[in-house]
């Protein structure tokens, strides 16, 4: 057993006298190569992963560094390069094969890095995405790293999915106010921010005619990453336009109308109830009696 155990070394030692130095450099090459291509990783995704197509390229970019990383680790260990050549070659037709077959089958998350997303009772931006969690930034500066399970058997809200959103502008006027002046005015400050979409075109339609106001509601569409922004200018807006046009904003309010007649008859009433006497077992005096 010893002289198997001594044989083994003696030919271990041999082998790191004739191929230590090449191992050497093809791990300091592995080692800083890995080291560059991650830092390359974050700073592209910093830059593109939030454009369309870009987490796909930062990913492509990311497996040719390694590629080739580990290519010239193994020309440097004393492989051939063209079986390195040949071996990446079969591991990519590999890759390339399971993802084609398999793609069908492997859930995917219906978002991307960048998009904001409600799932659940979370509401943020969408910061990084691994085969375990996703890490979701709400917009009060907190951190969640939630489940990718629980993401898919839970309702998701992506508010980043289609290119337009429809901006709703709902305001109240007096029914003492110009309606169609009050609808012309709320489209026209729609239709000047550039923002706004031709088509579809803006409108404003009388949503409901309430107890104290008239509700209108104005709506248009502009593109998602204007959304929030455009909405609170238009708001702020329509408040300045109408109080510059002299439309009068509703609030709720209940008006007391008291008739004086009846007024007076409930004083002379309560007079009439002090002026009687307590009961002492004999009737009340009548008017005829009193007088």
């Amino acid at each position: 057993m010893f002289r198997r155990l001594f044989s083994e070394l003696q030919n271990a030692g041999e082998v790191l006298t004739q191929h230590g130095a090449h191992m050497v450099r093809a791990l300091a090459i592995l080692i800083v190569g890995m080291l560059l291509v991650r830092w390359i990783d974050k700073g592209l995704r910093r830059l593109i992963a939030t454009r369309p197509l870009g987490v796909t390229i930062c990913n492509l970019v990311y497996f040719l560094l390694v590629a080739a990383v580990v290519s010239a680790a193994l020309v440097m260990f004393g492989y051939i390069p063209i079986n390195v050549i040949r071996l990446l070659g079969i591991i990519v037709l590999v890759v390339v094969a399971v993802r084609m077959f398999l793609r069908p089958f492997i859930p995917t998350l219906p978002f991307k890095v960048g998009n904001t997303v409600k799932t659940g009772d979370l509401l943020g931006r969408v910061e990084a995405i691994t085969l375990i969690n996703t890490r979701l930034r709400t917009f009060d500066g907190k951190t969640f790293f939630v489940p990718n399970t629980r993401i898919l058997k839970d309702i998701v809200i992506n508010y980043h999915f289609t290119p337009t959103r429809r901006v709703k502008i709902d305001v109240s006027i007096r029914y003492d106010q110009d309606l169609l002046k009050a609808k012309r005015v709320l489209e026209a400050l729609m239709i000047e921010d550039p923002r706004v979409k031709a088509k579809p075109s803006a409108v404003v339609y009388v949503l409901n005619l309430a107890g104290s106001w008239v509700e209108l509601g104005g709506r248009c569409w502009v593109d998602n990453q204007d959304f929030w922004f455009a909405r609170c200018d238009l708001l702020e807006k329509t408040k300045l336009r109408f109080d510059r046009e002299g439309i009068r904003f509703a609030f709720p309010q209940l008006d007391l109308h008291i008739n004086d007649d009846d007024r007076v008859l409930a004083a002379g009433s309560g007079d009439a109830r002090l002026s009687q006497p307590a009961w002492s077992g004999e009737p009340a005096p009548t008017q005829d009696d009193r007088i």
